[in-house]
Formats: C-alpha cells, sequence, structure tokens
C-alpha cells in the first residue's frame, strides 16, 4: 500500500512539470519550457543583407523573430514555400523570418548573392528577408551563429547541424528556442513558440 501511494505521488509530482518534450531531430529530444521563457543570451550582431547593404539585427526588437540558415540545393530547400507563406499570415502579427543562406552543410549553396536572390525569387517569391551568406558551425562560424549555437542555454545550445535550422527570438531580442531542419514551418510546436514570442 505505501509502495502504491508513493508511486502515485511521484507520478503526480512529474505531471506537474513545466515542459514539454520537442522533437529536435531524429536521435535527439531536448525539453523546452513550455512557456518560452527567454534565455539570457540578446541578439546584437550587425548583418549584411542579400544585396551588400549594412543591417543590424537591433532594428527588429519590437518583433518575434525566426532565424533560418538556408540553401538551395537541400532537401528541405521546399521549406522555402512554408517559411513564406509563414511570412505573408504572421507578419502583420509582428513576424519577422530572417534567412542566412550557407554553403556549410554538402556544398548545399554554392552560388553568389545574386544566383540565390535569382532562385528564392524564381521559385518562391521570397518576401521574408535575406542575408549575405555565412558560415553556420566550423573555425569561420560568423558571429550570429556563435551566438546561437555556442553561447544560448539548455534545449537551444549546440552546432547548427544541417539546412534550415529554426531559432526563434522574442521580442527583446532573447533566444528562446530552437528547432531542428525537419521541423516544417506549419508544425504546430513552432507555431506555439512563435505565438509565445509574439504575446511576450
Amino acid at each position: 500500500m505505501r509502495t502504491a501511494l508513493l508511486a502515485l505521488l511521484v507520478v503526480a509530482a512529474c505531471s506537474g512539470k513545466d515542459s514539454t518534450s520537442v522533437k529536435t531531430g531524429d536521435t535527439k529530444t531536448a525539453a523546452v519550457d513550455s512557456r518560452f521563457k527567454p534565455n539570457d543570451v540578446v541578439l546584437e550582431h550587425d548583418v549584411t543583407t542579400l544585396d551588400g547593404k549594412p543591417a543590424s539585427l537591433k532594428d527588429y526588437r519590437g518583433k518575434a523573430v525566426l532565424v533560418v540558415n538556408t540553401a538551395s540545393e537541400c532537401g528541405y530547400t521546399p521549406q522555402y514555400a512554408g517559411l513564406q507563406k509563414l511570412y505573408a499570415e504572421m507578419k502583420p502579427k509582428g513576424l519577422e523570418i530572417l534567412a542566412f543562406p550557407s554553403d556549410d552543410f554538402g556544398h548545399q549553396e554554392p552560388g553568389d548573392a545574386t544566383a540565390i536572390r535569382g532562385f528564392v525569387d524564381e521559385n518562391f517569391s521570397i518576401e521574408f528577408p535575406m542575408f549575405d551568406k555565412v558560415h553556420a558551425k566550423g573555425p569561420e562560424i560568423s558571429p550570429l551563429y556563435k551566438t546561437l549555437s555556442e553561447q544560448t542555454g539548455e534545449g537551444i545550445k549546440g552546432e547548427v547541424k544541417w539546412n534550415f535550422t529554426k531559432f526563434v527570438v522574442d521580442k527583446n531580442g532573447r533566444v528562446v528556442a530552437r528547432f531542428e531542419p525537419d521541423t516544417e514551418p506549419d508544425d504546430p510546436k513552432l507555431r506555439a513558440a512563435i505565438d509565445a514570442a509574439l504575446a511576450g
């Protein structure tokens, strides 16, 4: 009787834990707070747009942001369509999607800025901001991706493994969630993270 009661108490305690299991790839599951509490790291990097103009991530304060490393010749490249659909729907609510092409994964973004722009315009009519090619991992990793992958907290930190990894950033510039490439733009967990970032 005492053993059964103890088991019930343990189950009750565990069920009250304030986290959900978020899929982060084929072999890894990370616990992310269900309220998507802000990470302590704030994105304040200067970046360059795809057409060579300087920009600052500080300009996106007050909006929820989805940062995605993209590629034109990847099996996940069709996600561009879903990202554009998400952007068209959520931009009026305060979402920005920031795409950072990278050639780090399977040499799947070999073109220059002109080639990238031509590809996304012709195939997906992309309207969200796109930036100059970056290194998302390795010895030449960009300052932005160094922050995202090395300076964030549990459930977010870790080397970017492939194209179309997604980071959710709240209105204060804090990184609050990460989703691996196989998470589609219409995935309910990603949408929930964006909604929470917009509400926060």
